[in-house]
């Protein structure tokens, strides 16, 4: 009997959401098809569908990838082109539906390698409920001199911590996702940089991290990630997902993370912060701008996939108005324009219609066959500086050599 393999992101709301799906799918349409879903961590996923070659090898008919992936899955011949199967038989409202921020990462050369799944650039997350409360705002105003409000600096950041760092309540400033797992690191470390007006790339488009921008963004992250008075001490061994967790368990006054974390705040059963959580963009440097991250997850259907025709029905009818909700509903994030705007959506997550203004703010990483491997080197220096002395100007010249190698 047929059976579809699914490699999927593991996450509760991930998983659920695939299932009834599935369910739906086969039930409206008439399909007698089992489903083998099979939830991995990040690396796990990245080694079965890429490194392994599960993908051209026909283990996986539909996987989970995301948009740092894509050229090295494209340049490997681990992917489906799509453009045939959209030519033909597109989605609903293909391409108008999404925001164009969500269709360009998975083009290359013309050819289209994957549907969007689940979207949510990086955001500051924080406790509206503290940041209104009339006696925290009188104590603020008292010790720093200024009014508490979201943090436009990172000075304003560092110190609205330190004042909201309440250790004996099991209560902190705010929570990092420090894992080594080439994500967080390296994502927390760009924004750091953008938000100085620095870049990962030169005049002549290389790849170049030892700038003084870069010297200051590893500063200050090495600092604040091991500073007792300000940040949540697992923030060293927790990823994105279990910083979104402890940010919703009311652990934290504020968190850098994923804006789908604050959307699973309202959501989830084990949430107990609903309906007190607000989104903003993140602090920056005076006299530079704010920036977000835009990386996504994409439905792609492996090369060597013996079901290529079912998968991508299955893929149209997953990216519906319909199923893009529910997605939502389950606590991820939808990506189509409608989903963003939903009514009943954003009287369940009030902050849900900002999506389209983070994605103005969205900035990308550097598209190329390499980036995998380059992200494993600056997750490496991101540690190195936060557990060692050695200077940030040191770590990051020697990073620059091990990248101008590759």
């Amino acid at each position: 009997m047929t059976k579809i393999r699914i490699a999927v992101r593991k996450f509760e709301p991930f998983e659920s959401t695939i299932q009834k799906l599935w369910n739906l799918f086969c039930q409206q349409n008439n399909v007698s098809v089992d489903l083998e879903m099979v939830p991995m961590e990040l690396h796990d996923l990245y080694n079965k569908t890429l490194v392994e070659k599960g993908l051209q090898n026909g283990d996986w008919d539909i996987a989970h990838l995301n948009t740092d992936w894509i050229w090295e899955a494209v340049n490997e011949k681990a992917i489906e082109n799509l453009s045939p199967f959209i030519e033909q038989n597109p989605p609903q409202d293909f391409p108008e539906g999404w925001h164009n921020s969500l269709l360009h990462l998975q083009e290359v050369e013309g050819k289209v390698y994957g549907l969007p799944f689940h979207d949510g650039p990086e955001c500051l997350l924080y406790r509206k409920d503290l940041f209104e409360n009339p006696t925290e705002k009188e104590n603020f105003k008292t010790q720093f001199g200024y009014d508490l409000n979201p943090p436009k600096t990172w000075i304003e950041f560092e110190q609205i911590a330190a004042f909201f760092n309440r250790p004996e309540q099991n209560f902190f400033g705010c929570v990092f996702a420090n894992y080594p797992d080439g994500h967080n690191t390296v994502f927390d470390f760009c924004l750091q940089l953008w938000t100085r007006g620095g870049s990962l790339l030169n005049e002549k488009n290389q790849i170049t991290i030892n700038s003084q921008a870069a010297v200051k963004a590893l500063d200050f992250y090495r600092k604040i990630v091991n500073n007792s008075n300000t940040t949540h001490p697992n923030s060293k061994n927790i990823d994105s997902v279990e910083a979104g967790l402890t940010f919703a368990k009311g652990e934290a006054a504020m968190a850098i993370n994923w804006f789908g974390f604050a959307s699973m705040s309202e959501v989830i059963d084990e949430s107990k912060v609903k309906e007190k959580v607000e989104i903003t963009e993140l602090p920056c440097d005076p006299n530079h701008k704010s920036a977000s991250l835009n990386v996504y997850w994409l439905y792609t259907i492996g090369s060597g996939s013996k079901n290529k025709d079912l998968a991508y029905e299955f893929l149209k009818f997953a990216t519906t108005p319909e199923s893009d909700a529910l997605l939502t509903n389950e606590g991820g994030i939808g990506c189509r324009k409608s989903t963003w705007h939903n009514t009943e959506i954003n009287k369940k997550i009030p902050f849900y219609h900002k999506l389209g203004m983070l994605h103005e703010n969205a900035l990308t990483l550097p598209q190329t066959p390499l980036w995998p491997r380059i992200t494993e080197l600056i997750d490496q220096m991101v540690i190195k500086a936060i557990e060692t002395n050695i200077s940030s100007e040191d770590i990051l010249n020697e990073t620059q050599k091990s990248i101008e190698k590759l």
